[in-house]
């Protein structure tokens, strides 16, 4: 059997795009708050205000370039705009329901994240809100009472919006502070709840955008560096105190990890796959790996970046590396220097791949991308591998009787259950577990759309915020019910 039997399966989600209840619980508002919908043709957008003039105004949530926002501009709420998160599918209020029909699916895991700022709803606060903390006390027994096992994010695309304004999110090295307060508060709350921890999801989106990943508002090659290096020492903090508070908690990092093939074997084509691997091992290399790997140092050394940094901090990185290696994968990207027809899609770039198939939303669905990178990341760190976030979104349709037939989202995951199995029986990769992403519908993050669904459970939600917040199975929800009873065996 390929599958070990204390195999993690489950589903995973964030609390920025399912959790709601922004304003409930003495939780304060996120970065994640100030964004508007969108779709797959128009981007989401971050809306601002100026305090001393009272204007307002919006800006695009720029994936692949620079994002400043106006001159004495702040990012806030508007009246009169819809933002997707702020009910996002209203976990805060069907939790029980939610973790019931997880637990029917066989779940052994539920990846969630804990919102910051429900916690400490303006970051930088001397005290936690205990309302918050008793929220997720009531999630954490819930999940016990079904024997599923926690893995919780601290951080997933969301920064109180204070830490934001008044120190320039994570290119300050105040939130270093911030957030150790934050971690050691969860650590000793859940004592016991929750074994496994992740800090800050898809980490090395940084160097992407700076905004969502660190409520970075002013973009530069100089922020996002410091934002990245600010974001390793406190998740090595993170581990020191896990290790300190309970020497059970297991902390790991969560990579966004795409996995790029040459379009062409011109000698060009590789050198560019080659850089486009380094701008994403690199923070691998730091977390998990413990060390800043030399191409980055000479890289920060053409562009004239210093960090602001100290000895004590890269004894923290050596010393209290990642404990697993957690990443996300959907697909992979073809590069060339050469031209091609652009691709799309989950923020892959490159160009099309001829021999893959793709979703409206230019997601392809590539069958052997999850073997080819657990032996990719097993081989370069020689840590225990989970995969935390795998799986396609699409315009689901409910039908007259209620039921919504996913076929594609159950062929797309067969190949890639094949694909992670692969790795295990034929090259003996440890895998500890499986969350497929956006188990219970819930707001894409690129997008902002409620149409572009991942779960095997449909919500009654549309792209405006209508619905009654009814949850459906899928045909998939059967499926991946009998994928898990079977230890990843039956696959039909």
């Amino acid at each position: 059997m390929a599958f070990p039997k204390d195999f993690l399966w489950g589903g995973a989600t964030a609390a920025n795009q399912y959790e709601g209840g922004y304003r409930e619980g003495g939780k304060g508002i996120s970065t994640a708050d100030v964004m508007t919908g969108g779709s797959h043709t128009t981007p989401r957008r971050i809306t601002w205000r100026n305090p001393e003039t009272g204007e307002t105004g919006a800006i695009n949530l720029s994936i692949f370039g620079g994002m400043d926002f106006p001159e004495g501009a702040i990012p806030d709420v508007v009246e009169g705009i819809y933002y997707p998160s702020h009910e996002a599918t209203d976990f805060y209020h069907h939790y029980e329901e939610d973790i019931a029909l997880m637990a029917e699916m066989g779940f052994k895991t539920f990846r969630m994240s804990i919102n910051w700022g429900r916690i400490f709803p303006n970051g930088d606060d001397a005290e936690p809100n205990e309302e918050g903390l008793v929220f997720y006390d009531k999630v954490f027994d819930e999940c016990k009472k079904y024997g599923i096992e926690p893995l919780v994010t601290l951080s997933h695309y969301e920064t109180p919006i204070n830490l934001a304004i008044k120190y320039g999110g994570w290119a300050n090295r105040k939130l270093i502070e911030f957030f150790e307060r934050y971690a050691r508060t969860v650590f000793t709350r859940y004592k016991g709840k929750v074994k496994y921890y992740l800090t800050f999801n898809e980490i090395n989106v940084m160097g992407m955008c700076p905004f969502l990943a660190g409520g970075i508002m002013k973009s530069t090659p100089q922020t996002k560096a410091q934002g990245a290096h600010n974001q390793f020492v406190a998740s090595a903090l993170c581990v020191k105190a896990a290790r300190e508070i309970d020497e059970s908690i297991k902390v790991g990092q969560m990579l966004a990890a795409g996995y790029s093939y040459a379009m062409t074997c011109d000698p060009e084509d590789q050198l560019l796959v080659m850089e486009r691997e380094q701008e994403t091992l690199f923070y691998s290399d730091v977390q998990t790996g413990g060390y800043y790997p030399n191409y980055r140092l000479k890289k920060y050394e053409r562009e004239g970046i210093v960090l602001e940094d100290c000895p004590e901090d890269y004894e923290l990185i050596k010393n209290y590396s990642a404990d697993f290696l957690s990443f996300s994968c959907y697909g992979s990207n073809t590069q060339t220097t050469h031209t091609g027809e652009a691709a799309s899609g989950n923020m892959t770039g490159g160009v099309k791949n001829p021999y893959l198939t793709t979703n409206a939303w230019g997601w392809a669905t590539d069958p052997h991308i999850l073997r080819l990178n657990l032996n990719r990341l097993y081989n370069r760190y020689r840590k225990p591998l989970w995969i935390v976030e795998n799986g396609i979104g699409w315009d689901d349709k409910m039908e007259a009787d209620g039921s919504v037939h996913d076929s594609y989202r159950i062929d797309y995951l067969r190949a890639n259950i094949k694909s992670m199995r692969d790795a295990i029986e034929l090259d003996g990769i440890p895998l500890m577990g499986y969350t497929m992403w956006g188990c219970i519908d819930l707001v894409s993050a690129g997008t902002g759309e409620m149409r572009k669904r991942y779960g095997f459970v449909y919500v009654d939600k549309d792209d405006e915020g209508k619905g009654t917040l009814a949850r459906s199975k899928k045909d998939s929800f059967e499926w991946y019910k009998k994928c898990i009873a079977s230890d990843g065996m039956d696959l039909d």
